[in-house]
């Protein structure tokens, strides 16, 4: 199978489960949230934590009203297929980005492109 099989095969994958599988993803917190959620206090006044735990420092994301924020579209929360599409194309398009700007600058330094012996 060639190199452009794989790779075509790898991003229709990736897709497919960004598209399809982030449908079934829970709603409710991971394993990670909820273990440095143990101890904690929310105040009914301001929604903040308090008590003796990890998550009592805590603060919003920078990003948490951007775009795709908690796996939405703009805040609907019946996109998170369209997330996961749009998260997984922004993430090859860098990755494309940096990984040509790489192959350039080895082959401008001298070092043929490629496997070396």
């Amino acid at each position: 199978m060639t190199r452009r099989r794989v790779s075509i095969l790898f991003a229709v994958a990736a897709f497919l489960c960004a598209g399809v599988l982030s449908y079934l993803a829970d709603s409710s917190p991971d394993g990670l949230e909820a273990a440095t959620a143990r101890g904690c206090a929310v105040a009914e006044v301001d929604g903040s934590t308090t008590g003796e735990c990890p998550a009592s420092e805590a603060a919003d994301h920078p990003w948490d009203t951007g775009p795709l924020a908690g796996y939405t579209v703009a805040g609907h929360t019946g996109a998170t297929g369209v997330a996961g599409v749009l998260g997984v194309a922004a993430t090859a398009v860098v990755a494309t980005i940096l990984f040509r700007l790489l192959v350039r600058r080895r082959g401008a330094s001298g070092n043929p492109p490629g496997p070396q012996p």
